[in-house]
């Protein structure tokens, strides 16, 4: 019997390090799983409760032995650490959007079913917009400012889409609202007279010495 207890160990602690990792990670692996997203996430919530019912194990196992196994303050040490880490950062605890560059404009907006899309521009005229509704998907590209028109351009399409809008117009919001500085409408075509609209709740624009992306 004794001879299973290593194993199970070291399965908890090769458990927990995945974990770790793919939360960590989940910037980069989100968009790619498209509508399988929501269920890895659940599972990941799972697997979480069940380190949390883990570490209580461990501690009352601890203190059963006497605080004779010298193995399980390793391994309770990291499941609080990788518990608590997980509480406080449930996005990782490195913001890779931010090493990606500087935002200069974020527009957002929150529709039914708690749908949100997340659209970013970078000082570098790269974006990156996030749409998760029953699924991730990012799409990428650059942009080039004229007037108060965005012109979106080398599209990167995500997971199950093919298109995306041509250009984005600026203007003053129609609503009162502290943290809402702008509205920006996004147009698939010029034939488009609907649009899609944004909030924008940051705006520094003006701060771009090019108008244009290098290439």
């Amino acid at each position: 019997m004794t001879t299973f207890i290593p194993l199970k160990k070291n399965i908890l602690i090769l458990t927990t390090i995945i974990f770790f990792l793919l939360v960590n990670t989940t910037y980069y692996w989100e968009a790619k799983l498209g509508l399988f997203a929501l269920p890895v996430f659940l599972l990941l919530v799972f697997v979480y409760i069940g380190l949390g019912v883990a570490l209580v194990r461990q501690i009352y196992l601890l203190i059963k032995d006497k605080f004779a196994e010298k193995k399980r303050f390793f391994i309770i040490g990291l499941l609080i650490t990788v518990l608590v880490l997980t509480f406080y950062k449930p996005l990782g605890i490195i913001d890779f959007d931010k090493l990606e560059g500087v935002d200069v404009l974020i527009a957002e907006r929150e529709g039914a079913a708690n749908c949100l899309t997340i659209l970013k521009l970078k000082e570098d005229h790269t974006f990156r917009e996030r749409a998760s509704c029953f699924g991730i998907s990012v799409i990428k590209g650059t942009y080039t400012v004229i007037n108060d028109t965005i012109y979106f351009e080398n599209i990167q399409y995500g997971r199950n889409k093919n298109e995306f809008y041509e250009f984005a117009v600026i203007k003053p919001s129609e609503f009162t609202n502290s943290k809402i500085v702008a509205d920006l409408i996004k147009y698939k075509n010029k034939e488009d007279t609907t649009g899609y609209i944004l909030w924008v709740t940051k705006n520094e624009l003006n701060k771009l010495k090019d108008k244009k992306p290098n290439r």
